[in-house]
């Protein structure tokens, strides 16, 4: 199948591009001439790129043209103003539905990737499902939300919205820090380590968008993606620190105790211009109490599980780490 891909960049994106690659995809992708290709360096050569913006019309235009399957992954996580969340991915996605509308004589499928975060906090009493209200409480949350309405309302090619809870693994860069807080042999835990939530993967989230595409099942749909069994926090801290072999002192922090922590890393931000995961917006998120989802919807219409268990992914996630230097 000839996919279009966007975001192939990026943690998530790069993955993608890896198993579309892997599996004998005809893959285009779209980049800025700015943009740091050091995650998918080998797969240039053969790929299809393709230059341009999501605020660029003609460009995004030019690039859905005579592909089968467009995967959006591109967006914006983390950024130094709110303004930059709803640019990305709420005008940014109308301009790609709009691209695919242009060409839906030749478009199969258009595969979203949206997050977890446009549910709101929920825990294993209660997992979020798709069908429940959506309930975000940030700004991110709710640009992504806003994002999947344009897809659902939008969007004249049979589509697929997928949402991946907190996404961990090789390259990625916001679990880095603990990584390295169990290498200084501490445990950061704030409110005990409660927080329950669904991590999953990053090669299992390439998994489920390979398992949705094209696939009739999946039209009309929305589905989480996670692993099916939650965590908390101090779980995710203690496998790190047995992975790592070391033994790391608990730290006993109330949540409020976050704030500050936010606030500085927010103002780091704002002097070095790079946003960082811990600001303000993510505060309200990384105190909730949970962020569990169900995931049974994927797994009864298209058979899919994401199969890597923590203690595998920490592992794999470590050795990346590690031989990159980075840990």
């Amino acid at each position: 199948m000839k996919v279009l891909l966007t975001g192939a960049n990026g943690f998530v994106g790069s993955s993608i591009l890896d198993l579309l690659v892997e599996r004998g995809h005809d893959v285009r992708i779209m980049l800025r001439k700015t943009s740091d290709t050091s995650r998918i360096t080998r797969h240039l050569p053969r790929a299809d790129v393709r230059y341009g913006s999501l605020d660029d019309p003609d460009a995004l235009g030019q690039a859905v043209r005579d592909v089968e399957c467009v995967v959006h992954c591109a967006g914006k996580t983390k950024v130094l103003c709110v303004e930059e969340y709803y640019a990305a991915n709420r005008d940014g996605t109308r301009r790609v539905v709009e691209a695919a509308n242009a060409n839906a004589d030749s478009l199969r499928h258009f595969v979203h990737i949206s997050s977890r975060a446009v549910n709101g906090p929920t825990t294993t009493a209660r997992p979020a499902r798709e069908n429940d209200p959506c309930l975000p409480i940030s700004d991110y949350g709710k640009s992504k939300l806003e994002g999947e309405r344009v897809v659902t309302g939008q969007c004249r090619v049979p589509w697929t919205v997928l949402r991946p809870s907190a996404v961990y693994g090789p390259g990625d860069t916001d679990f880095l820090h603990a990584f390295r807080a169990v290498r200084m042999r501490l445990m950061p835990l704030f409110d005990g380590g409660r927080q329950e939530i669904n991590l999953v993967y990053v090669r299992d989230v390439a998994e489920a968008v390979l398992r949705c595409t094209g696939e009739e099942k999946a039209f009309g749909k929305t589905y989480n993606v996670a692993s099916p069994d939650s965590s908390t926090a101090r779980e995710l801290v203690e496998e790190i620190a047995r992975q790592m072999n070391v033994r790391a002192l608990p730290l006993w922090l109330p949540g409020v105790a976050l704030w500050p922590v936010c606030l500085v890393s927010e103002a780091a931000s704002r002097v070095t211009g790079k946003p960082s995961i811990l600001s303000r917006q993510k505060f309200q998120e990384l105190r909730a109490t949970g962020w569990v989802c169900s995931v049974e919807r994927i797994r009864q219409d298209l058979g899919f599980v994401a199969a890597t268990p923590l203690p595998e992914g920490i592992r794999r996630t470590l050795a990346w780490y590690r031989e990159a230097g980075w840990l």
